[in-house]
């Protein structure tokens, strides 16, 4: 988990909480699969720089999922896209657990799964530059203006994203919160080294990888809109 972001603390000692762990109870089938497919799809938070061409056996170009929920999307981009190898980063164990036995129905073998902190795992266990995509779809949007501090998308964790990305990669970001999407074009707007591919201050549209989950959909049905964004990091890699 992120270290908290108690305003005692020196400011270059704070850190995004940005999720709360409710962890919710596994059920026996999620639980076996940690017990008995960890070790298959599981990577275990090190601290370390991994190499990720010997935990999936292959080199191939690699995509980041942060925050997959209960996996759906992830589980359909992997069956779809098999020349890419994805690395999935959730923290609650329940959707970790039934990705695992998605995956394993299917016998996947381009998975690899964190059940940890994703900017810890961007900080210590990701190389400079080996990412082709990022995908973070329908963040927590911590609406109430006290909390917004503990959104993900922030300069500086931007700045952290691109420093792992190899150039002419792509950033994709979705939410159904509006607030948050003019949170995260103007966040987007204002880092150096990304391009907007929809142009300057432009939204996307839906592209057709990613997929609409159970939980978009049930939102799309209250009335929530859905935003997408679309950044390429500069092919300098500046």
């Amino acid at each position: 988990m992120i270290a908290g972001d108690d305003d005692t603390f020196p400011e270059h000692l704070r850190r995004i909480r940005s999720f709360v762990l409710r962890e919710g109870r596994m059920t026996p089938a999620q639980q076996r699969a940690f017990d008995t497919l960890w070790s298959r799809y599981g990577l275990d938070y090190r601290g370390a720089q991994r190499d990720f061409d010997v935990s999936f056996g292959r080199s191939a170009a690699r995509v980041l999922e942060i925050g997959f929920g209960n996996g759906e999307a992830l589980a359909w981009a992997s069956e779809h896209d098999p020349d890419r190898d994805f690395i999935g980063v959730e923290v609650h164990g329940p959707g970790v657990g039934r990705l695992m036995n998605a995956l394993a129905a299917r016998d996947a073998g381009n998975v690899r799964l964190y059940k940890h902190d994703a900017v810890e795992v961007l900080e210590h266990e990701i190389a400079a530059a080996a990412l082709a995509e990022v995908r973070i779809w329908f963040p927590d949007p911590w609406h109430k203006k006290r909390h917004h501090k503990r959104r993900l998308i922030q300069p500086g964790f931007v700045e952290l994203l691109a420093s792992r990305m190899e150039p002419d990669s792509l950033l994709h970001l979705a939410t159904d919160w509006q607030e948050y999407a003019e949170h995260m074009l103007e966040v987007m707007e204002a880092a150096p080294g990304w391009h907007n591919q929809s142009g300057p201050g432009q939204y996307a549209e839906k592209p057709a990888w990613r997929i609409e989950t159970h939980f978009e959909r049930r939102g799309l049905k209250l009335g929530h809109g859905v935003w997408d964004l679309l950044y390429r990091r500069d092919c300098s890699g500046s």
